[in-house]
Protein backbone atom coordinates (compact mmCIF):
# COMPACT_ATOMS: atom_id res chain seq x y z
CA UNK A 1 0.00 0.00 0.00
CA UNK A 2 2.50 2.49 1.04
CA UNK A 3 4.94 1.54 -2.67
CA UNK A 4 1.15 2.25 -4.31
CA UNK A 5 1.11 5.63 -2.41
CA UNK A 6 4.57 6.12 -3.53
CA UNK A 7 3.71 5.57 -7.08
CA UNK A 8 0.39 7.70 -7.30
CA UNK A 9 2.33 10.67 -5.93
CA UNK A 10 4.98 10.37 -8.19
CA UNK A 11 2.68 10.25 -11.22
CA UNK A 12 0.84 13.04 -10.09
CA UNK A 13 4.45 14.98 -9.77
CA UNK A 14 5.61 14.28 -13.62
CA UNK A 15 2.20 14.22 -14.98
CA UNK A 16 3.15 17.85 -16.42
CA UNK A 17 5.35 16.28 -18.42
CA UNK A 18 2.92 13.69 -19.95
CA UNK A 19 -0.14 16.31 -20.07
CA UNK A 20 3.04 18.65 -22.23
CA UNK A 21 3.14 14.93 -24.35
CA UNK A 22 -0.62 14.09 -24.59
CA UNK A 23 -2.06 17.71 -25.64
CA UNK A 24 0.81 17.99 -28.15
CA UNK A 25 0.74 14.64 -29.48
CA UNK A 26 -3.18 14.04 -30.07
CA UNK A 27 -3.58 17.80 -31.13
CA UNK A 28 -0.75 17.29 -33.80
CA UNK A 29 -2.46 13.59 -34.88
CA UNK A 30 -6.06 15.33 -34.91
CA UNK A 31 -4.64 18.23 -37.18
CA UNK A 32 -2.61 15.81 -39.34
CA UNK A 33 0.89 18.20 -38.75
CA UNK A 34 3.42 18.05 -35.75
CA UNK A 35 3.66 21.27 -36.75
CA UNK A 36 0.40 22.83 -37.28
CA UNK A 37 -0.20 22.47 -33.45
CA UNK A 38 1.62 24.99 -31.32
CA UNK A 39 4.07 23.42 -28.77
CA UNK A 40 4.03 26.45 -26.93
CA UNK A 41 0.21 26.44 -26.06
CA UNK A 42 0.92 22.65 -25.31
CA UNK A 43 3.85 23.88 -22.72
CA UNK A 44 1.59 26.83 -21.60
CA UNK A 45 -0.75 24.57 -20.72
CA UNK A 46 1.32 22.29 -19.09
CA UNK A 47 2.94 24.91 -16.64
CA UNK A 48 -0.78 25.88 -15.80
CA UNK A 49 -1.55 22.39 -14.94
CA UNK A 50 1.58 22.04 -13.02
CA UNK A 51 0.62 25.27 -10.59
CA UNK A 52 -3.06 23.95 -10.07
CA UNK A 53 -1.51 19.78 -8.81
CA UNK A 54 1.14 22.16 -6.77
CA UNK A 55 0.10 21.69 -3.29
CA UNK A 56 0.63 23.09 0.18
CA UNK A 57 1.93 26.90 -1.48
CA UNK A 58 0.34 29.31 -2.16
CA UNK A 59 -0.81 30.36 -5.98
CA UNK A 60 1.85 33.04 -5.50
CA UNK A 61 4.15 31.23 -3.99
CA UNK A 62 3.86 28.77 -6.84
CA UNK A 63 4.52 30.92 -10.03
CA UNK A 64 7.23 32.36 -7.67
CA UNK A 65 8.60 28.55 -8.09
CA UNK A 66 7.76 28.70 -11.94
CA UNK A 67 9.73 31.74 -12.49
CA UNK A 68 12.20 30.61 -10.55
CA UNK A 69 13.07 28.07 -13.25
CA UNK A 70 12.77 29.80 -16.06
CA UNK A 71 14.71 32.31 -15.05
CA UNK A 72 17.95 30.18 -13.85
CA UNK A 73 21.20 31.62 -15.11
CA UNK A 74 21.31 28.44 -17.55
CA UNK A 75 18.27 29.34 -19.25
CA UNK A 76 18.93 32.49 -19.26
CA UNK A 77 22.60 31.58 -21.08
CA UNK A 78 20.84 29.72 -23.06
CA UNK A 79 18.48 32.15 -24.82
CA UNK A 80 21.09 35.30 -24.98
CA UNK A 81 22.64 31.99 -26.92
CA UNK A 82 20.11 31.64 -29.27
CA UNK A 83 19.49 35.30 -29.96
CA UNK A 84 23.19 35.97 -30.79
CA UNK A 85 23.38 32.56 -33.36
CA UNK A 86 20.26 33.91 -35.24
CA UNK A 87 21.53 36.85 -35.75
CA UNK A 88 24.87 35.23 -37.11
CA UNK A 89 22.98 32.43 -39.13
CA UNK A 90 20.33 35.48 -41.24
CA UNK A 91 23.64 37.56 -41.39
CA UNK A 92 25.67 35.12 -42.58
CA UNK A 93 22.63 33.66 -45.15
CA UNK A 94 21.84 37.43 -46.22
CA UNK A 95 25.45 37.90 -47.34
CA UNK A 96 25.92 35.21 -49.41
CA UNK A 97 28.37 32.83 -47.02
CA UNK A 98 26.06 29.95 -47.48
CA UNK A 99 26.06 30.15 -51.76
CA UNK A 100 30.06 30.66 -51.80
CA UNK A 101 30.30 27.67 -49.68
CA UNK A 102 28.90 25.25 -51.69
CA UNK A 103 29.60 26.79 -55.10
CA UNK A 104 33.55 26.31 -53.29
CA UNK A 105 32.38 23.07 -52.54
CA UNK A 106 30.99 21.55 -55.78
CA UNK A 107 33.89 23.41 -58.10
CA UNK A 108 36.40 21.22 -55.98
CA UNK A 109 34.84 18.01 -56.25
CA UNK A 110 34.57 15.14 -59.97
CA UNK A 111 30.81 14.65 -60.76
CA UNK A 112 31.73 11.52 -60.33
CA UNK A 113 32.25 12.12 -56.25
CA UNK A 114 28.88 14.56 -56.24
CA UNK A 115 27.29 12.16 -53.78
CA UNK A 116 30.17 13.02 -51.40
CA UNK A 117 30.73 16.19 -52.22
CA UNK A 118 27.06 17.32 -51.47
CA UNK A 119 27.18 15.52 -48.10
CA UNK A 120 30.65 16.87 -47.38
CA UNK A 121 29.32 20.89 -48.33
CA UNK A 122 25.96 20.07 -46.25
CA UNK A 123 28.16 18.62 -43.39
CA UNK A 124 30.27 21.86 -43.68
CA UNK A 125 27.36 24.40 -43.63
CA UNK A 126 25.34 22.78 -41.19
CA UNK A 127 28.75 22.48 -38.87
CA UNK A 128 29.03 26.37 -39.80
CA UNK A 129 25.63 27.58 -39.01
CA UNK A 130 24.51 25.62 -36.59
CA UNK A 131 21.39 24.50 -37.95
CA UNK A 132 19.74 21.71 -39.83
CA UNK A 133 16.70 23.38 -40.87
CA UNK A 134 18.78 26.40 -42.24
CA UNK A 135 21.23 23.61 -44.13
CA UNK A 136 18.48 21.73 -45.86
CA UNK A 137 16.40 24.94 -46.96
CA UNK A 138 19.59 26.22 -48.49
CA UNK A 139 21.29 23.51 -50.26
CA UNK A 140 18.09 20.91 -51.30
CA UNK A 141 17.44 22.94 -54.18
CA UNK A 142 20.93 22.64 -55.38
CA UNK A 143 20.55 18.67 -55.13
CA UNK A 144 17.21 19.02 -56.88
CA UNK A 145 18.91 20.90 -59.77
CA UNK A 146 21.80 18.71 -60.00
CA UNK A 147 19.95 15.07 -59.35
CA UNK A 148 18.01 15.98 -62.75
CA UNK A 149 21.66 17.51 -64.29
CA UNK A 150 23.25 14.01 -63.73
CA UNK A 151 20.08 11.34 -63.92
CA UNK A 152 21.33 10.84 -60.02
CA UNK A 153 17.71 9.11 -57.47
CA UNK A 154 16.27 12.11 -56.29
CA UNK A 155 14.81 11.26 -52.67
CA UNK A 156 18.58 9.52 -52.55
CA UNK A 157 20.26 13.53 -53.16
CA UNK A 158 17.22 14.96 -50.95
CA UNK A 159 18.85 12.41 -48.51
CA UNK A 160 22.61 12.98 -48.66
CA UNK A 161 21.62 16.71 -47.26
CA UNK A 162 19.45 15.53 -44.29
CA UNK A 163 22.61 13.15 -43.53
CA UNK A 164 25.23 15.91 -43.73
CA UNK A 165 22.54 18.83 -42.24
CA UNK A 166 22.38 16.37 -39.21
CA UNK A 167 26.29 16.10 -39.17
CA UNK A 168 26.61 19.78 -38.70
CA UNK A 169 24.01 19.65 -36.07
CA UNK A 170 25.10 16.98 -33.92
CA UNK A 171 28.69 18.74 -33.56
CA UNK A 172 28.45 22.74 -34.36
CA UNK A 173 29.47 24.63 -31.48
CA UNK A 174 26.06 26.99 -32.43
CA UNK A 175 23.52 24.29 -32.87
CA UNK A 176 20.75 24.47 -30.16
CA UNK A 177 21.62 21.03 -29.70
CA UNK A 178 24.75 21.01 -28.78
CA UNK A 179 24.01 24.60 -26.60
CA UNK A 180 21.33 22.74 -24.98
CA UNK A 181 23.19 19.61 -24.25
CA UNK A 182 26.18 21.12 -23.03
CA UNK A 183 24.32 23.47 -20.57
CA UNK A 184 21.95 20.76 -19.15
CA UNK A 185 24.86 18.81 -18.28
CA UNK A 186 27.75 21.61 -17.12
CA UNK A 187 29.95 21.04 -19.81
CA UNK A 188 32.20 23.05 -22.30
CA UNK A 189 31.28 22.85 -26.16
CA UNK A 190 34.76 22.37 -27.17
CA UNK A 191 35.04 19.12 -25.11
CA UNK A 192 31.37 17.68 -26.26
CA UNK A 193 32.53 17.99 -29.20
CA UNK A 194 35.60 15.76 -29.07
CA UNK A 195 33.04 13.14 -27.55
CA UNK A 196 30.78 13.71 -30.41
CA UNK A 197 33.42 13.15 -33.12
CA UNK A 198 34.31 9.85 -31.65
CA UNK A 199 30.39 8.86 -32.76
CA UNK A 200 30.15 11.08 -35.75
CA UNK A 201 33.26 11.05 -38.05
CA UNK A 202 33.01 7.03 -37.89
CA UNK A 203 29.79 6.84 -39.39
CA UNK A 204 30.42 9.96 -41.54
CA UNK A 205 33.44 7.89 -42.98
CA UNK A 206 31.42 4.68 -43.53
CA UNK A 207 28.45 6.91 -45.18
CA UNK A 208 31.37 8.61 -47.59
CA UNK A 209 32.41 4.96 -48.45
CA UNK A 210 28.55 4.47 -49.62
CA UNK A 211 27.95 7.31 -51.40
CA UNK A 212 31.53 6.24 -53.63
CA UNK A 213 30.52 3.72 -54.65
CA UNK A 214 27.11 4.81 -55.50
CA UNK A 215 28.34 7.72 -57.36
CA UNK A 216 30.49 5.81 -59.36
CA UNK A 217 28.39 5.62 -62.79
CA UNK A 218 27.72 9.18 -62.61
CA UNK A 219 28.92 10.73 -65.89
CA UNK A 220 27.37 14.17 -66.32
CA UNK A 221 30.03 17.06 -65.85
CA UNK A 222 29.71 20.12 -63.37
CA UNK A 223 28.79 23.62 -63.80
CA UNK A 224 31.83 26.58 -63.42
CA UNK A 225 30.12 28.70 -60.80
CA UNK A 226 31.71 32.19 -59.83
CA UNK A 227 32.98 31.77 -56.29
CA UNK A 228 33.75 34.43 -54.02
CA UNK A 229 36.28 33.30 -51.44
CA UNK A 230 35.94 36.40 -48.89
CA UNK A 231 32.09 35.36 -48.10
CA UNK A 232 33.81 32.10 -46.48
CA UNK A 233 35.69 33.80 -44.07
CA UNK A 234 32.68 34.19 -41.20
CA UNK A 235 32.22 30.57 -41.39
CA UNK A 236 35.95 29.54 -40.92
CA UNK A 237 35.96 31.98 -37.92
CA UNK A 238 33.39 30.87 -36.69
CA UNK A 239 35.16 27.16 -36.93
CA UNK A 240 38.60 27.95 -36.19
CA UNK A 241 37.41 30.17 -32.58
CA UNK A 242 35.16 28.17 -31.26
CA UNK A 243 37.62 24.94 -31.41
CA UNK A 244 40.60 27.28 -29.97
CA UNK A 245 37.72 27.98 -27.24
CA UNK A 246 36.47 31.41 -27.59
CA UNK A 247 33.32 31.67 -25.43
CA UNK A 248 30.39 30.98 -27.41
CA UNK A 249 28.56 34.25 -26.65
CA UNK A 250 31.87 36.49 -28.13
CA UNK A 251 32.43 33.54 -30.78
CA UNK A 252 28.61 34.43 -32.29
CA UNK A 253 29.14 38.32 -31.51
CA UNK A 254 32.11 38.99 -33.36
CA UNK A 255 31.18 36.50 -35.95
CA UNK A 256 28.12 38.42 -36.50
CA UNK A 257 29.90 41.81 -37.09
CA UNK A 258 32.68 40.01 -39.02
CA UNK A 259 30.03 38.82 -41.32
CA UNK A 260 27.80 42.24 -41.76
CA UNK A 261 31.30 44.29 -42.27
CA UNK A 262 32.30 41.53 -45.02
CA UNK A 263 28.68 42.04 -46.53
CA UNK A 264 29.03 45.70 -46.79
CA UNK A 265 32.54 46.00 -47.81
CA UNK A 266 31.16 43.42 -51.10
CA UNK A 267 28.17 44.73 -51.73
CA UNK A 268 26.41 42.42 -50.64
CA UNK A 269 24.59 44.18 -47.92
CA UNK A 270 23.48 47.55 -46.14
CA UNK A 271 23.54 48.70 -43.09
CA UNK A 272 19.99 48.69 -42.83
CA UNK A 273 20.08 45.39 -44.75
CA UNK A 274 21.92 43.72 -42.05
CA UNK A 275 19.92 45.27 -39.04
CA UNK A 276 16.83 43.55 -41.42
CA UNK A 277 18.73 40.14 -41.29
CA UNK A 278 19.83 40.18 -37.66
CA UNK A 279 16.30 40.80 -36.70
CA UNK A 280 15.28 38.29 -38.81
CA UNK A 281 17.40 35.62 -37.59
CA UNK A 282 16.58 36.62 -33.71
CA UNK A 283 13.14 36.59 -34.26
CA UNK A 284 13.09 33.24 -35.94
CA UNK A 285 14.19 32.14 -32.22
CA UNK A 286 11.45 33.43 -30.56
CA UNK A 287 9.42 30.05 -30.56
CA UNK A 288 12.44 28.34 -29.19
CA UNK A 289 13.12 30.71 -26.72
CA UNK A 290 9.19 31.04 -25.73
CA UNK A 291 9.40 27.08 -24.68
CA UNK A 292 12.74 27.16 -22.96
CA UNK A 293 11.35 29.81 -20.55
CA UNK A 294 8.09 27.88 -20.24
CA UNK A 295 9.75 24.46 -20.06
CA UNK A 296 12.25 25.52 -17.41
CA UNK A 297 9.68 26.78 -15.23
CA UNK A 298 7.57 23.59 -15.88
CA UNK A 299 10.72 21.10 -15.05
CA UNK A 300 10.95 23.71 -11.46
CA UNK A 301 7.57 22.67 -10.76
CA UNK A 302 8.35 19.02 -11.64
CA UNK A 303 11.71 19.17 -8.81
CA UNK A 304 10.21 20.70 -5.81
CA UNK A 305 7.20 18.63 -6.09
CA UNK A 306 9.36 15.49 -6.06
CA UNK A 307 8.90 14.09 -10.01
CA UNK A 308 12.30 14.06 -11.16
CA UNK A 309 13.50 12.30 -7.93
CA UNK A 310 10.91 9.95 -8.91
CA UNK A 311 11.68 9.11 -12.59
CA UNK A 312 15.53 9.16 -11.85
CA UNK A 313 13.94 6.47 -9.08
CA UNK A 314 11.70 4.67 -11.38
CA UNK A 315 14.58 4.68 -14.32
CA UNK A 316 17.18 3.33 -12.56
CA UNK A 317 15.88 1.30 -9.95
CA UNK A 318 16.60 -1.82 -12.81
CA UNK A 319 19.44 -0.38 -13.65
CA UNK A 320 22.72 -1.65 -12.28
CA UNK A 321 25.56 -1.01 -14.94
CA UNK A 322 26.72 2.45 -16.11
CA UNK A 323 25.97 1.02 -19.90
CA UNK A 324 22.17 0.60 -18.85
CA UNK A 325 22.48 3.88 -17.53
CA UNK A 326 23.05 5.58 -20.48
CA UNK A 327 21.12 3.32 -22.43
CA UNK A 328 18.00 4.47 -20.64
CA UNK A 329 19.48 8.44 -21.13
CA UNK A 330 19.52 7.52 -25.01
CA UNK A 331 16.21 5.77 -25.02
CA UNK A 332 14.38 8.77 -23.32
CA UNK A 333 15.85 11.34 -25.46
CA UNK A 334 14.52 8.68 -28.32
CA UNK A 335 11.02 8.79 -27.21
CA UNK A 336 10.62 12.73 -26.01
CA UNK A 337 11.61 13.28 -29.54
CA UNK A 338 9.20 10.70 -31.53
CA UNK A 339 6.82 12.48 -29.24
CA UNK A 340 7.30 16.25 -29.59
CA UNK A 341 9.08 15.78 -33.09
CA UNK A 342 11.89 18.47 -31.87
CA UNK A 343 15.30 17.35 -30.60
CA UNK A 344 16.17 20.61 -28.88
CA UNK A 345 12.99 20.33 -26.62
CA UNK A 346 13.14 16.41 -26.22
CA UNK A 347 16.89 17.39 -24.78
CA UNK A 348 15.49 20.37 -22.74
CA UNK A 349 12.77 18.01 -21.36
CA UNK A 350 15.07 15.28 -20.66
CA UNK A 351 18.50 17.02 -19.72
CA UNK A 352 17.91 17.29 -16.11
CA UNK A 353 17.10 13.78 -15.16
CA UNK A 354 19.93 12.89 -17.73
CA UNK A 355 21.94 14.48 -15.33
CA UNK A 356 20.70 12.83 -12.23
CA UNK A 357 21.04 9.50 -13.36
CA UNK A 358 25.10 10.51 -14.72
CA UNK A 359 25.75 11.63 -11.10
CA UNK A 360 24.23 7.98 -9.64
CA UNK A 361 26.39 5.81 -11.99
CA UNK A 362 29.57 8.43 -12.65
CA UNK A 363 29.26 9.20 -16.15
CA UNK A 364 31.28 11.67 -17.08
CA UNK A 365 28.83 15.02 -18.45
CA UNK A 366 30.75 15.25 -21.73
CA UNK A 367 30.05 11.72 -22.80
CA UNK A 368 25.98 12.17 -21.60
CA UNK A 369 25.99 15.25 -23.47
CA UNK A 370 26.96 13.47 -26.36
CA UNK A 371 24.88 10.90 -26.03
CA UNK A 372 21.66 13.36 -25.88
CA UNK A 373 22.51 15.21 -28.48
CA UNK A 374 23.49 12.23 -30.46
CA UNK A 375 20.33 10.23 -30.25
CA UNK A 376 18.07 13.04 -30.52
CA UNK A 377 19.59 13.55 -33.61
CA UNK A 378 19.09 10.08 -34.62
CA UNK A 379 15.62 10.53 -33.89
CA UNK A 380 14.58 13.67 -35.31
CA UNK A 381 16.41 12.85 -38.74
CA UNK A 382 13.87 9.39 -39.23
CA UNK A 383 10.85 10.75 -38.52
CA UNK A 384 8.78 11.11 -41.21
CA UNK A 385 6.88 14.28 -39.37
CA UNK A 386 9.75 16.17 -38.10
CA UNK A 387 10.07 19.66 -39.25
CA UNK A 388 13.95 18.85 -41.71
CA UNK A 389 12.58 15.59 -43.31
CA UNK A 390 8.97 17.72 -44.26
CA UNK A 391 11.39 21.03 -45.32
CA UNK A 392 13.09 18.64 -47.64
CA UNK A 393 9.98 16.55 -48.94
CA UNK A 394 8.15 19.77 -49.92
CA UNK A 395 11.42 21.60 -51.81
CA UNK A 396 11.37 18.38 -53.94
CA UNK A 397 8.49 17.36 -54.03
CA UNK A 398 8.46 14.07 -53.07
CA UNK A 399 7.05 12.07 -50.39
CA UNK A 400 9.04 11.40 -46.64
CA UNK A 401 8.59 7.94 -46.80
CA UNK A 402 10.62 7.93 -50.02
CA UNK A 403 13.33 9.91 -48.51
CA UNK A 404 13.86 7.25 -45.57
CA UNK A 405 15.51 4.09 -46.95
CA UNK A 406 18.43 6.56 -48.42
CA UNK A 407 19.39 7.94 -44.62
CA UNK A 408 22.53 6.12 -44.78
CA UNK A 409 24.59 8.48 -42.26
CA UNK A 410 21.65 8.71 -39.72
CA UNK A 411 21.32 5.21 -39.45
CA UNK A 412 24.86 4.43 -39.15
CA UNK A 413 24.84 7.36 -36.91
CA UNK A 414 22.38 5.62 -34.31
CA UNK A 415 23.97 1.83 -34.58
CA UNK A 416 27.57 3.85 -34.21
CA UNK A 417 26.20 5.24 -31.36
CA UNK A 418 24.80 2.42 -29.74
CA UNK A 419 27.94 0.28 -30.18
CA UNK A 420 29.68 2.89 -28.46
CA UNK A 421 27.39 2.77 -25.36
CA UNK A 422 27.75 -0.85 -25.51
CA UNK A 423 31.52 -1.42 -25.85
CA UNK A 424 33.47 1.81 -25.20
CA UNK A 425 34.20 2.10 -21.65
CA UNK A 426 35.47 4.80 -19.94
CA UNK A 427 36.67 5.15 -16.18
Amino acid sequence: MEERIKDTIGIISISPLLVFLAIYTTSSIICGDFYAASIIVSFLAACLYAITIFKGKSIEERFAVLARGAAKEDIMTMILIFILAGAFAATAKQMGAIEATVNLTLSLVPMKMMLCGMFIASCFVSLSIGTSVGTIAALTPIACGIASETGMSLPLMVAVIIGGSYFGDNLSFISDTTIMATKTQGCRLKDKFRYNLKIALPAAIITLVLYLIAGTEVTATATHREINHLLIIPYIYILVSAICGLNVMMLLSTGTILAGVIGILNEKLTLTEWSSAMNTGIMGMSELIIVTLLAGGMIEVMKETGGIEYLKSKLTRRISTRTGAEMSIAGLVVLTDFCTANNTIAILTTGPLAREISVIYNIDPRRTASILDTFSCFAQSIIPYGAQMLIAAGLASVSPLEIIPYLYYPFILGIVAFLYIIFRHEK
